[in-house]
């Protein structure tokens, strides 16, 4: 069944209004509610569906501008459920407003199950699911009219903005749910766009990455470049990655396999994008691939996604004792979907035995359900309903307790009542809390963890050094690491939170803290600072204590970030000095997903509150 879109009528301040446009009356239900912004693109209005697609009218003929759009419906297609829409801005040709850098020809904006328009937050993961990308948030919050007239806009190149409530809404309540500002005297060419030469739009630097998302095939250059990753950056001062800090990027066939054995899995969206990048990416260090891309225009989430399958897939193509390998599968899940990491194991497999050790194991994850997108999903949500009300820590430490039983085989994948009973000596939250600060010198850690609230120790080995008469005498290391672990060991025995603050570059480094927190039973929260070694170079350039720059390099080659599961939970710490992702927490969702960055920066500031209330 194919629906017409409905008319958005006119905020009654919309200078370009005409006779025949509807108009809303005041500001209806948007009073009082939650409302999003976003910029109104000058494009053709496109539904698509699961089978097809039309444009505003139902019967829409055949133009050449619709050609690139048919084919994104192609691909993304199977992806939208049977009743579903998707409606949107078909953007290929310019029409009054020349664009030079989209991220997609396509945008969408509102999702349609039936009658029913999705809310704003559910709308943006579906389509990101699919691979497709939403137009530019301008403003969000309670309706306010004089926040909303005080909106700048650049009238040249922006056509106006839509305001909707964040709430879903029904068909019948459309013109009361959504209104729109549109500039004056919008349409500003003689000839009407339809009749006109078809000239397309510009596509940005971005749009390789939306393309991948969206199921299209990977151009590997435009990626390399879409990244900052083309081999033409300049020299690293830092020595860490060669004398020209070029990319060794995969080749083709080596991209083509991986990208075959992912769509085989069903990845789309940003799983897609993880594997297809990591392809592009494996012969990277890890470390540096998270940093780079942190910076960049994926975001912490995805970045540190791609990382550790880097990290993770060579452990994939190697013998494993069976005995251990669903507890060893279970944990890797949280660092990683599984289905994409195998994908991503069998196609760089060199040679027979590689790809034997990763079909066995793909064979293994299969049988215990873990080849899935959220395997763990079902446990997750069901625990966070029967845990609601425990502070953060608790709740936290509680999930990461259930993943251990169920990596075990002591409760299984949908038990939730299983996991309520396995986990009932940490819901008081009583233990000690530990938070690791992990990362190089000169990237943040120690101010991170300075403005933590709601800290009780605080060990810095600077400090033990200092307290010997020299902060940079590394000659003492030995009888200073001593020390800091006894006082770690006292202050988890006490209660409490501490806060560990060395580099802890290795697994090996952060083992020795480790340690001493799960003899204390104490929940253990790795703070991992991914900075951009360009910018750590900088930054030790001008700190009051800066470290030899041959130590600097020597710290990057070595800097192997904790996996996320192998503390109880993870924060991901940006050159900003926030929280910009975390993985391992009961209400984060699936480990890697990221989310805005908006969104996170919140979340992080939320936790440090918390954390000032003692909800570690």
């Amino acid at each position: 069944m194919r629906i017409h879109y409905p008319r958005t009528p006119h905020l009654p301040w919309s200078p370009g209004a005409t006779s025949d446009d509807v108009r809303a009356v005041g500001p209806g239900a948007l009073a009082g509610c939650e409302v999003v912004v976003t910029e109104k693109l000058d494009g053709e209005n496109t539904t698509l569906y699961a089978d097809g697609l039309h444009a505003r009218s139902l019967d829409s003929a055949h133009h050449p501008s619709r050609a690139w759009v048919k084919g994104l419906q192609g691909r993304i297609g199977p992806g939208i459920p049977a009743g579903w829409r998707v409606c949107g801005e078909n953007l290929y040709a310019r029409h009054s407003i020349p664009y030079e850098d989209l991220d997609s020809w396509f945008y969408g904006f509102s999702v349609w199950d039936g009658e029913h328009c999705l809310d704003w937050d559910r709308t943006v993961r579906f389509l990101g699911g699919l691979g497709v990308p939403t137009p530019r948030v301008l403003w969000r919050g309670t309706f306010d009219e004089r926040a909303l007239r005080r909106l700048k806009l650049d009238t040249a190149r922006q056509e106006g903005y839509v305001v909707r409530t964040v709430a879903g809404f029904t068909r019948e309540d459309f013109g009361r749910c959504m209104a729109k500002w549109v500039r004056v005297g919008h349409v500003q060419t003689s000839t009407h766009w339809m009749f006109a030469q078809v000239v397309p739009n510009g596509l940005g630097p971005a749009s390789p990455l939306w393309a991948v998302r969206s199921g299209a095939e990977a151009d590997v250059p435009g990626l390399s470049a879409a990244l900052g990753l083309s081999g033409t950056d300049d020299p690293d001062p830092s020595g860490a990655t060669g004398p020209t800090g070029a990319t060794n990027t995969a080749d083709a066939e080596e991209v083509a396999e991986a990208v075959a054995r992912i769509d085989g899995a069903g990845r789309t969206g940003a799983d897609r994008l993880a594997g297809v990048l990591a392809a592009v990416l494996h012969r990277e260090p890890r470390a540096r691939i998270a940093a780079r891309l942190a910076a960049g225009p994926v975001g912490m989430g995805l970045a540190r996604r791609v990382g550790d399958l880097v990290g993770l897939y060579p452990y994939l193509q190697r013998p494993f004792p069976d005995e251990d390998r669903r507890a060893g599968l279970v944990k890797m899940a949280a660092a990683a979907d599984l289905g994409v990491l195998h994908a991503l194991a069998g196609a760089l497999a060199d040679g027979p035995a590689a790809r034997e050790c990763v079909e066995w194991s793909a064979l293994c994850a299969e049988e215990a359900g873990l080849l899935g997108p959220d395997p763990l999903e079902a446990l997750r949500g069901g625990l966070g309903e029967a845990l609601a009300g425990l502070d953060s820590g608790a709740a936290d430490r509680c999930w990461a307790e259930a993943r251990r039983a169920f990596g075990q085989g002591r409760i299984s994948g949908s038990a939730v009542e299983e996991a309520v009973a396995a986990t009932w000596q940490w819901r008081e939250g009583t233990f000690p809390r530990l938070v690791q600060l992990c990362g190089p010198s000169g990237s943040g850690k120690s101010t991170f963890g300075r403005e933590l609230p709601g800290v009780d120790t605080y060990i810095g080995l600077d400090d033990l050094r200092s307290a010997r008469g020299s902060r940079t005498d590394q000659g003492a290391n030995a009888e200073v690491l001593r020390e800091g672990l006894d006082r770690l060991d006292t202050a988890l025995a006490r209660g409490g939170t501490a806060v560990w603050d060395a580099t802890s570059l290795t697994d090996q480094q952060r083992g020795l803290a480790g340690s001493v927190a799960r003899r204390r039973d104490a929940l253990v929260t790795h703070a991992v600072v991914l900075v951009e070694e360009v910018e750590l170079v900088r930054r030790n350039g001008v700190r009051p204590h800066p470290v030899p720059p041959q130590v600097l390099a020597s710290q990057l080659r070595r800097f192997s970030p904790p996996y996320a599961g192998q503390a109880h939970r993870t924060w991901y710490i940006g050159a900003a000095g926030v929280v910009e992702d975390t993985a391992g927490g009961l209400a984060t969702g699936r480990a890697g997903t990221g989310r805005p960055r908006g969104q996170v920066h919140e979340q992080g500031q939320r936790q440090g509150r918390e954390q000032g209330r003692g909800a570690y």
